[in-house]
C-alpha cells in the first residue's frame, strides 16, 4: 500500500510542476514582441527574460543536478559574464525563440524524470557556497513547482501591468 501511496503522491507532484509550467505559457501567450521584451517593474525583468530564466533554471536543475551533465556555452556565448542572481532577468532574443527553448527544456526535465525515481539521489551539486545539497530529486520536483509558481505570479501581474489581460493560465 505504501508503494502505492508514493507513486500517487510523485504523479501529483509532476501534475502540479506541469500546471505551473502551463500557467507560464498561457500567461504570456499573445503578447507582442514589444510587451514581451518591456519591463513594467522597478527592478527591470521582463517577461522574456523571465521565461528565458525558468529555461536555464529547468537545464541547471533536471539535467545538471539531477543527472550530473555539465554545460556546454552555446556557440558564441563563450564569454558570457558568469550568472548573476542579483541582475534583473532580460533577453533580446524573439518570443518564439524563448517559448520554444523553454518547452525544449521541459521536455529534457521530463524524460529525466521519467527515468529517474523521485526518492534518488541527485547525482549533480546545485554548487552554491553556504547552502545544503538537494536531498533527493523529490525536493528538486517541489523546488521547480516553487520557483515556477513565483515567477508565473510575476508574470501574471506583469501581464495585468502591460494590457489589462488577468485569469490567465489554468487555475
Amino acid at each position: 500500500m505504501t508503494g502505492q501511496r508514493e507513486n500517487k503522491e510523485d504523479q501529483a507532484l509532476l501534475a502540479f510542476l506541469e500546471a505551473q509550467r502551463d500557467a507560464v505559457l498561457s500567461i504570456v501567450a499573445g503578447l507582442d514582441e514589444e510587451a514581451w521584451h518591456r519591463s513594467v517593474v522597478p527592478s527591470g525583468w521582463t517577461p522574456a527574460g523571465l521565461v528565458e530564466h525558468l529555461g536555464g533554471a529547468e537545464w541547471h536543475w533536471f539535467q545538471g543536478v539531477v543527472t550530473g551533465a555539465v554545460p556546454e556555452p552555446p556557440p558564441g556565448d563563450e564569454d558570457l559574464p558568469p550568472y548573476d542572481p542579483k541582475a534583473a532577468f532580460v533577453s533580446d532574443l524573439p518570443s518564439a525563440e524563448i517559448i520554444g527553448f523553454y518547452r525544449d527544456q521541459c521536455a529534457r526535465s521530463d524524460a529525466v524524470l521519467a527515468a529517474t525515481p523521485l526518492s534518488a539521489p541527485p547525482r549533480g551539486r546545485h554548487g552554491v557556497p553556504g547552502e545544503d545539497e538537494p536531498p533527493d530529486v523529490r525536493w528538486i520536483v517541489l523546488h521547480m513547482i516553487e520557483e515556477t509558481a513565483r515567477h508565473a505570479g510575476h508574470l501574471d501581474i506583469a501581464r495585468e501591468l502591460i494590457d489589462g489581460q488577468t485569469g490567465l493560465g489554468p487555475r
